[in-house]
């Protein structure tokens, strides 16, 4: 069976990734329809060795597809996903808008896949924070094994998290500062180039930022409302691919080596551990991979059953556009959608 997949806002970073992971993956699609606002209406995009032309969101009818995979922001999806859902078709969303939703489900296949059957009460699941993703896929086996009480993560984002004006910001900052100059500033409340930033998101009252906030109720709501979370979000000068320090406190002893073989198992990571200089995954080695890298596992001496571990993944592809395609594929093996257009 194969399906038409509309892929919304296919023009920006996330969706650039969603076509090619598409591909990648060899998704069973029959169509791929691209859209994006009108003024992209007829630009060009890739998809394996085909070119598509971009439709105009505003004008399409959703009927035509069995699933979407919205990209472009909780504005455009706020119109269009519920219309698209009306209309039969299956929308996964990676927008914030739906995440806390009670009746969505919000999803990372490696970590909670049973609860996706609930999408049929809105047609919706949503995807998470790209730094929630990465985290939680690294945490649940370390869950099931030791339960978790506490986690403390300090996370070190890319600028691609923040979209294309913000990489093309941090490019030409950088530039700047080797040709003497102006630095200009547009995107972030503080130069990015040769700098990093304690700031992503909106400040709320208690000093919290927006985006701390998210990766805590979504770790709540994926893995275990009952860890308690604290969470500290940094924009840092790299282009693509996030990084965390996580601290674990256990509610039991849970050594090293169990953790490592615990998540040497856990699907969608790859421990690269080595105690030696370079033994150890960067953002910039994790770009175009699929896998959540989980290095510098080591104990906490500091509390009775804690571990710190460092955890990369690329935040464009498990942050955002695989695990959306991921979501899809779920739903054809749990066999809860089938093609209504194909």
């Amino acid at each position: 069976m194969s399906y038409v997949v509309a892929v919304v806002g296919a023009t920006g970073n996330v969706g650039r990734e969603l076509l090619n992971i598409l591909d990648e993956r060899k998704f069973p699609v029959s169509r791929v329809d691209v859209l994006a606002s009108r003024r992209s209406q007829g630009r060009e995009v890739s998809f394996g060795n085909k070119t598509l032309k971009v439709q105009a969101l505003e004008l399409y009818d959703f009927a035509q597809a069995d699933i979407a995979l919205f990209a472009c922001g909780s504005a455009a999806t706020t119109t269009y996903a519920p219309k698209a859902a009306k209309a039969g078709c299956v929308v996964i969303d990676n927008s914030s808008l739906y995440r806390m939703e009670d009746d969505v489900p919000l999803i990372v296949p490696e970590v909670n896949p049973g609860d996706i059957a609930d999408y049929s009460k809105r047609n919706i699941i949503a995807n998470p924070n790209c730094s929630t993703a990465q985290l939680v896929v690294a945490l649940k086996p370390l869950h099931d094994i030791g339960v978790i009480r506490r986690v403390t993560c300090s996370t070190y984002q890319s600028v691609s998290g923040a979209g294309n004006d913000a990489m093309d910001e941090l490019f030409t900052q950088t530039r700047a500062v080797f040709v003497n100059d102006e630095l200009k500033r547009e995107n972030f409340t503080k130069q990015i180039a040769f700098n990093v930033i304690p700031h992503i998101g909106d400040f709320n009252k208690d000093g919290t930022t927006t985006e701390e906030q998210k990766m805590i109720d979504e770790t709540h709501k994926m893995l275990d409302p009952n860890i308690a979370v604290s969470v500290t979000c940094v924009r840092v000068p790299v282009f693509v691919g996030h990084s965390e320090a996580v601290n674990i406190e256990f509610a039991k002893p849970v050594s090293v080596a169990e953790a490592r073989a615990a998540l040497e198992k856990a699907p969608g990571v790859l421990v690269v551990d080595r105690r030696e200089d370079g033994g150890y995954v960067s953002p910039i080695e994790c770009v175009g991979e699929y896998e959540t890298f989980v290095s510098r596992i080591r104990e906490d001496a500091s509390l009775e059953h804690g571990l710190n571990m460092w955890v990369v993944s690329d935040n464009l592809r498990k942050g955002a556009a695989l695990n959306a395609v991921q979501i899809a594929e779920l739903l054809i093996e749990k066999q809860l959608t089938k093609s209504r257009v194909a």
